[in-house]
């Protein structure tokens, strides 16, 4: 039996308020920014980036004096929403590389990493896939470390200057005790009563005899203690992927056109898109919601030909189910949401067709929707129903790569013969299947004339044998109410054909042609 060893990794990014405003505006890391709060009585600063930080920017500040230190700072407001969804989206990455990872706090994810090497390879791979993942959700100053408990990764992590950082096995205090003391994250009284005894480091505080600190600082001095020595007390908590998932966009100005409004609704994408695919999902419907300068809101919900994770066909339709209908104020605020499933990865079958692009299929699809109402675009399915040509239209979604055996259960499939789509085996042609109804769509109307109720002549034809009437009739209570008789009529020229009369309106059409 082999034990199983325990190894961490820890994700953190520094100053994450000002990481998640960078998020949603790229373009601020290139100059220096801050978050600021309103408070009663002056504006201070929440948070700063690393370029503001560089001109000695900190948080608490207030407005006037961070712009005393950095005359070219650039201010943003804080925006919960935008942290709320970038905390979202840093767990997702580590989500798409382990299916055990722990909400540590504002910008901290800490990873099961135990059995990771059968997928990602050594420690410094998974390291090198969770600092990937986290770039590619917006976050290029995640760091990332390894070690054998939480506490020991976190520290690590906060005291690192590379990107990746592993602590192999057993080797966790010696690697920790330069660290300051501040990486501890202790409370302030604490904190000053240990410099004041003259500890600075972490290595220093862990070579403090546990008697004497639990005799003068109680449970807090024995919690810190635990801490120098990177050991976990605190059971891990599994974090559970949201039901949904949503990313928005405040704007500092009205947006009244929709080619402005694109611009925004792309980088909300962008951002949502990078989440799905870190995650390995897909979305198969989206929700956008405009807050108006009117006071009021504007949605739509926009469902998908197909489970995608692409920016631009989802932009595409939004764009034109907004074009169809637009908002009726200018926008102040844009939101969107996705409904993630999980699309299976399968080969197309051999004998089927080449399937359309999906941006191609996509676009397609959203201008017959502009063009006759998405009401009237999907795939018919046949009602189990005697009235005639009875359907229901579903929304629009690919065959499946295998055809399912009508009755049969999951388990039970069999391949599609030739591109087909077929739930059942055709029966086998007999002699006895000579005749082959093809039926008129739309029915052609003709005029008939009848001898005691029974057709003589269809457009100057005459009747030469005739067959019926089948009568059907449904809806009686509805005002859609129906009922019609059929009759199949030959013809003196050979053509062997069914008629049908409107009991209703008297009007008599071709139904369908014997072949």
């Amino acid at each position: 039996m082999v034990a199983r060893v325990s190894r961490f990794a820890c994700l953190w990014v520094e100053c994450f308020v000002a990481a998640a405003a960078e998020r949603s505006e790229p373009a601020l890391r290139a100059e220096p920014m801050t978050v600021l709060a309103p408070a009663p009585s002056v504006t201070r600063v929440i948070d700063a980036n690393a370029a503001a930080r560089e001109d000695g920017v900190r948080g608490g500040m207030t407005e006037t004096e961070a712009r005393a230190r950095c005359p070219a700072l650039v201010s943003r407001p804080f925006v919960e929403e935008h942290v709320r969804s970038a905390r979202h989206a840093l767990l997702e990455a580590a989500f798409g590389v382990s299916p055990r990872v722990e909400d540590g706090g504002v910008g901290l994810v800490y990873v099961d990493a135990a059995g990771l090497a059968w997928l990602h390879g050594d420690p410094v791979a998974i390291g090198r896939r969770l600092w990937s993942q986290a770039r590619a959700v917006g976050f290029p100053g995640c760091r990332v470390a390894l070690a054998g408990s939480r506490t020991a990764a976190r520290v690590a992590a906060l005291n690192a200057t590379e990107p990746v950082t592993v602590i192999p096995p057993g080797e966790e205090r010696a690697a920790l005790a330069a660290a300051p003391l501040a990486v501890l994250g202790l409370a302030p009284d604490l904190a000053v009563t240990l410099e004041g005894w003259g500890v600075r480091t972490v290595g220093e505080l862990a070579a403090l005899p546990r008697d004497g600190l639990a005799m003068r600082l109680g449970p807090a001095g024995l919690r810190t203690h635990d801490l120098a020595l990177g050991l976990d007390r605190d059971p891990f908590a599994a974090w559970t992927p949201p039901a949904f998932w949503d990313e928005a966009q405040g704007l500092e100005w009205e947006i009244d056109s929709l080619g402005a409004l694109t611009v925004v609704l792309a980088a909300v994408l962008e951002r949502l898109c990078t989440r799905l695919v870190a995650a390995s999902l897909a979305a198969d419907a989206l929700e956008v919601r405009l807050e108006l300068a009117s006071g009021g809101h504007h949605a739509r919900a926009v469902a998908l030909a197909v489970p995608m994770r692409e920016p631009k066909p989802m932009l595409a339709l939004l764009a034109l189910d907004l074009e169809a209908h637009p908002p009726s104020a200018a926008v102040t605020r844009a939101t969107i949401s996705a409904r993630p499933v999980r699309v299976p990865a399968g080969q197309g079958g051999l004998w089927q067709p080449p399937a359309p692009r999906l941006r191609d299929l996509v676009a397609v699809l959203a201008r017959l929707a502009v063009l006759v109402g998405p009401d009237n675009v999907g795939s018919p399915r046949l009602d189990d129903s005697h009235r005639p040509d009875a359907y229901t239209m579903l929304p629009f979604s690919p065959p499946d790569e295998l055809g399912r055996v009508e009755g049969a259960g999951d388990a039970e499939s069999v391949p599609r013969p030739r591109g087909r789509r077929t739930t059942r085996q055709d029966p086998p042609i007999s002699d006895a299947h000579t005749l082959v109804l093809r039926r008129v769509r739309p029915p052609r109307r003709v005029a008939v004339a009848t001898a005691d109720e029974r057709p003589s002549r269809v457009d100057g034809r005459r009747v030469v044998g005739c067959a019926g009437p089948w009568r059907a009739s449904g809806g009686w209570w509805d005002e859609e109410a129906w009922a019609r008789d059929e009759w199949d009529v030959a013809l003196v020229d050979g053509t062997l054909c069914r008629l049908a009369r409107d009991l209703r309106t008297g009007q008599w059409c071709v139904d369908g042609v014997y072949d």
